[in-house]
């Protein structure tokens, strides 16, 4: 009779060594993977949401109006642009409709809040009653610095408007320059129509 031939006790514990390295090797990988594509998603939303509110604050500059507007306190200029120390908005103007009529001409400002998002403030309309309060939006988080400056008829920036009473009612373009809390820095001039 002839032995069976089997394999012997090292041989199993070295095919089950090479084994297990093999699956642990592919679960690191897996796990790298799978730790990127969060990543990726991750950048992928924030990006998404600073494009979607620089589009958002283009086509609202593009329909800034030259009209001021009544106030409980007097008569507002049609684009009030405050330092970022204040308690009122960082930048207030009146716009236009859009021209597909999804929206109405109302007062609007944007500004920086205590927890790091930027804020749309929608007023009923352009002009303020005593006691109208603006809707306050968050519109993009995770901003560290909200600044703005705005060229004047001489062409140089200032970070207020209007900077002096000779000023046109709106600046001839807008610098809006903010930097995210993972610390990306991104400037943007938009022209207005003046």
């Amino acid at each position: 009779m002839k032995a069976a031939r089997g394999f012997t006790l090292i041989e199993v514990m070295t095919a089950l060594l090479v084994l297990s390295l093999l699956a642990l090797m592919s679960y690191r990988g897996l796990g790298a993977v799978l730790d990127a594509r969060e990543h990726v998603k991750l950048e992928t939303d924030k990006w998404r949401h600073v494009a979607a509110f620089f589009s958002r604050f283009e086509r609202d500059v593009e329909l800034a109006a030259p009209r001021p507007v009544r106030t409980p306190d007097g008569v507002a200029p049609a684009w009030l642009g405050t330092p970022p120390a204040s308690a009122a908005a960082t930048l207030e103007f009146s716009r236009f409709a859009s021209a597909d009529g999804v929206d109405t001409a109302r007062r609007i400002g944007y500004r920086l809040n205590d927890k790091h998002e930027i804020e749309l403030w929608l007023w009923p309309g352009l002009d303020v009653a005593p006691d109208a309060r603006p809707a306050r939006y968050p519109v993009l988080a995770g901003v560290k610095t909200f600044e703005l400056q705005y060229l004047n008829p001489a062409l140089v920036w200032v970070n207020t408007w209007p900077s002096a009473p000779t000023d046109q009612p709106i600046p001839r373009a807008v610098r809006l320059r903010i930097v995210l809390s993972t610390n990306e820095e991104i400037v943007r001039v938009f022209v207005l129509q003046s």
